[in-house]
């Protein structure tokens, strides 16, 4: 079947709702031979009898098909409820032919409720180089909301751009919040705030969450400050630096396209036991979805791990490091991959439902 999905706008001078450009649209996907059975109509206004009587004759759809997306109130995740008030699921069956129980809603009204009127809040910081850029940081915004539900807890996110922490210092611009959450990138803009803020919660015992690039800044301010292992890098940021604690493998040294050499998809992980990684997950592998280039170097892991750096996860083989925590630090992870890819409203991630629960005990 065929569902469009089309923009219905209000002309506020004329006080009333155009049908006009989702007929144009309709005209225009009959010349290449194609015909919706569905109307969704995009509208900040509701859509009343006659409009969609008129969008119904002339674009050829019954007018139960003319289904009403207008905007929410207070969540994107309110819209399933509304489109299955507006019969939507019916009719897709209807269409389909298929022979299906009477819909159950009552989980997602549940989760619905618990992101509009969560019982508690919590104040987390976003420390990153894209902060500007409203969906830079999307699927890592949802993710937090999702496992905040399951708390029945409130995110109020503080976005902090990585740059001022460089000029203004952690304590200005993180003082007060219950967890922080230091997300990926590539490039050298920032790290330095990016890395300031993993010293900052890891001195302060605020708990950290670090996700791909935030992983690799943890480790390097770990080698610097903890280890002493004074000018510690990436070879990313510093090819010359004396101590690369994150770099490129030997067998990808020789690859001269970059898109050629990140770690793409899926990969398995085995958590370490007694860590706090297999405590979130509750088992011993994993599988997760990474896309990185650069890698934790194995020759600094005796000497880091002697002082409190503990790898919770690796590959199967274990030459890959996945995931790191502090042995001394309340709740402190970091991991090679992205886990904001995998978290679902009702199923939130793990990582992030772990995190959100230590932020609620930090808080109180």
């Amino acid at each position: 079947m065929i569902m469009h999905v089309t923009l219905v706008p209000f002309i506020k001078a004329a006080g009333e709702l155009k049908t006009k450009p989702t007929q144009q649209s309709i005209a225009k996907l009959r010349e290449i031979g194609l015909q919706p059975q569905v109307l969704i109509c995009r509208t900040e206004m509701p859509l009343n009898l006659e409009v969609r009587q008129k969008l119904s004759l002339y674009c050829n759809v019954p007018l139960q098909a003319v289904v009403e997306a207008g905007d929410v109130e207070h969540s994107i995740y309110e819209a399933p409820l509304n489109l299955q008030a507006e019969g939507l699921d019916a009719t897709v069956c209807r269409i389909l032919r298929l022979e299906t129980p009477e819909p159950d809603m009552s989980d997602w009204k549940k989760f619905v409720n618990r992101v509009i009127s969560p019982k508690k809040r919590v104040r987390i910081a976003i420390v990153g180089k894209y902060i500007e850029l409203q969906d830079a940081y999307k699927s890592i915004y949802e993710s937090l909301t999702h496992a905040g539900a399951s708390h029945d807890c409130g995110i109020d996110l503080v976005l902090v751009e990585a740059e001022d922490l460089e000029k203004e210092g952690a304590e200005k611009h993180l003082q007060g919040v219950a967890g922080i959450l230091v997300p990926g990138g590539f490039g050298d803009r920032g790290i330095e705030g990016k890395i300031e803020a993993v010293r900052f919660a890891r001195e302060s015992r605020i708990p950290f969450l670090g996700l791909c690039l935030g992983m690799q800044v943890a480790t390097i301010e770990f080698a610097r400050n903890v280890c002493g292992l004074e000018g510690a890098n990436s070879t990313e940021f510093d090819a010359e630096t004396p101590h690369p604690v994150i770099c490129i493998l030997e067998d990808q040294k020789g690859v001269t396209e970059k898109g050629a050499s990140m770690r793409l998809g899926t990969c398995p992980t085995i958590l370490g036991k007694n860590t706090l990684a297999h405590q979130v997950y509750g088992k011993s592998e994993i599988s997760e979805r990474h896309r990185h280039r650069y890698e934790f170097n194995q020759v600094y892991r005796e000497m880091m791990e002697q002082r409190g750096f503990t790898i919770a996860g690796t590959s199967p083989d274990g030459s890959l490091v996945e995931l790191i925590e502090m042995s001394n630090h309340p709740w402190f992870l970091a991991c090679q991959y992205h886990p904001e890819f995998q978290s679902k409203p009702n199923f939130p991630h793990p990582l992030f439902r772990g995190f959100i629960a230590a932020c609620l005990a930090h808080q109180d």
